[in-house]
């Protein structure tokens, strides 16, 4: 039992480090995650994991997370970021690995991607090797898995496959889509980041490519999707579409954005297909292949919610959007309440089943439009859903918004992560009263500049419609979610 080893893992609120991270402490290790918001991270940590405060751009908080630390996962990207994303990656790279070095760590594990290293290698991928190369060079023993698609249920490729299979029985597929890869399941993915903590590398850093025994281009995926789901579709190729106009395809159909759209598409150019022995000779695991990993993954779909999903981290929004020296003016708020006659935890959990396939309880078309016209300025729109229909935790995201402080039966806040001029938030507070709930809804906005003014007066006719739809369809929700007569006559009138 590892109880005295202390291990470090960045990406806890990703797809995979989230899965890892519980595996981890049923192994028995003693886990530290690093996270630039450690109050998103506290509620979703097992028992005994020490979540510390520390961002890998930032030297001092690496160096205080790496005391005492005997190995280290290194899962940041920046696929979600604008910019130069990849000297980000370069800058981040260096810092962690020179600070564990610092602090005496022994290894450093890094989930990489698959495809040969040649200067016509997308942006993304290029950068993926560039960062293990910088891991490397700091003299730290480096363990880089490198991986092609990862299927399971939440996954971004999984995700893009089970939109497109769903929604169109006819499909206009450009020549990335035969483009060979070699899948692997999620579950085999975290077996090869468990066993690469003790697999005996010697004192030298190894590069180790990891897939499932299969060969199959999206093209096959999806046909094998749609063998396991019953549907028929076809796809008729066309032999030019861009990567940025295949990216604004996929934004509208599926759940990406076309900013990550672009990049995913990008890389899917280059066949990813594992091409050396070294994990049938150094590891025991023998991976499951696409048909039994696509099963896998409709089984957990169909058990109500994702563990995780790719666009929960907090990176798949993009950069956050950095305010420092800019002067707001004062906030604008749209504040209404109404009497609710039920309990607050009643009340609540109307609350907090909104968005996601619940919908918004009112206007759902006018939260779709918006959600498309972020897309098309590069925001997030509103295909990311939620990760549990019924239960929020601090972190998730929630279409466009990310929840960012939550008191069960009293408080739900959300921060907005579309295109703004400007920060805005949505708030439900709730208070008990004789017979029912006092339910306030508030929407707050803080403009930037003239921009920002306008845009909110602007939109003011069209808020109070929403926002007063929206808080009569959540009392209505909750007052017809128990079978009793309602104890406050005039339950519905906002006040």
């Amino acid at each position: 039992m590892p109880a005295d080893k202390l291990i470090l893992l960045t990406g806890a609120t990703g797809y995979v480090g989230g899965r890892l991270l519980p595996l981890l402490a049923a192994d028995g290790w003693r886990v530290r995650c690093l996270a630039r918001q450690p109050e998103r991270l506290t509620a979703r940590v097992p028992a005994g994991v020490e979540v510390v405060a520390g961002d890998v751009l930032d030297v001092a908080s690496l160096s205080r997370a790496m005391q005492g630390v005997e190995a280290a996962y290194y899962m940041v990207h920046s696929m979600g970021a604008t910019g130069d994303f990849a000297a980000q990656d370069r800058t981040a790279a260096d810092h962690f690995a020179a600070a564990a070095r610092a602090a005496g760590v022994r290894r450093i594990i890094y989930l990489g991607g698959l495809g040969e290293d040649d200067p016509g290698l997308s942006a993304h991928l290029r950068s993926r090797h560039e960062v293990g190369e910088r891991l490397r060079a700091h003299g730290v023993p480096v363990v880089e898995l490198r991986a092609s698609i990862i299927i399971g249920s939440g996954s971004l490729s999984f995700e893009m496959i089970r939109a497109l299979v769903e929604r169109l029985p006819v499909m206009v597929t450009p020549r990335w889509v035969n483009v060979k890869a070699q899948p692997i399941a999620i579950g085999d993915v975290l077996d090869y980041l468990r066993g690469a903590l003790t697999v005996e590398t010697g004192p030298r850093s190894i590069i180790v490519e990891i897939g499932g025994p299969d060969q199959v281009s999206y093209g096959e995926l999806m046909h094998e999707y749609a063998r396991q789901r019953g549907l028929r579709r076809w796809m008729i190729p066309v032999p030019l579409l861009s990567p940025r106009l295949s990216s604004l395809w996929l934004g509208l159909v599926t759940p990406l954005y076309a900013r990550v759209g672009r990049k995913l598409i990008d890389s899917l150019r280059h066949p990813t297909v594992v091409r050396d022995d070294a994990a049938m000779r150094l590891f025991s695991i023998r991976p499951m292949g696409v048909p039994e990993a696509i099963a896998s993954a409709l089984r957990n779909e169909d058990s109500a919610f994702a563990q995780t999903r790719w666009s929960d981290a907090f990176s798949a929004s993009g950069e956050s959007q950095q305010w420092g020296g800019t002067r707001f003016g004062s906030r604008l708020v749209d504040s209404r309440s109404t009497l609710v006659a039920t309990p607050p935890s009643v009340a609540f959990a109307a609350v907090e089943r909104i968005g996601g396939a619940t919908g918004w309880y009112y206007a759902n078309w006018l939260w779709n439009l918006r959600g498309w016209l972020d897309l098309l300025a590069g925001g997030v729109g509103m295909r990311r859903g939620r990760r549990d229909p019924q239960r929020l935790l601090v972190g998730d995201t929630l279409d466009c918004w990310r929840v960012e402080c939550i008191e069960p039966g009293k408080r739900l806040r959300l921060a907005a992560e579309m295109k703004l001029p400007g920060r805005a938030w949505l708030e439900f507070e709730l208070q008990s009263l004789d017979g029912g709930t006092e339910l306030r809804q508030t929407a707050t906005f803080e403009p930037l500049g003239l921009l920002g003014l306008t845009y909110w007066y602007a939109l003011w006719p069209l808020h109070q419609l929403v926002f007063a739809g929206m808080l009569r369809g959540i009392a209505h929700a909750a007052e017809n979610s128990v079978d009793r007569p309602k104890l406050l006559e005039h339950g519905n009138h906002a006040v």
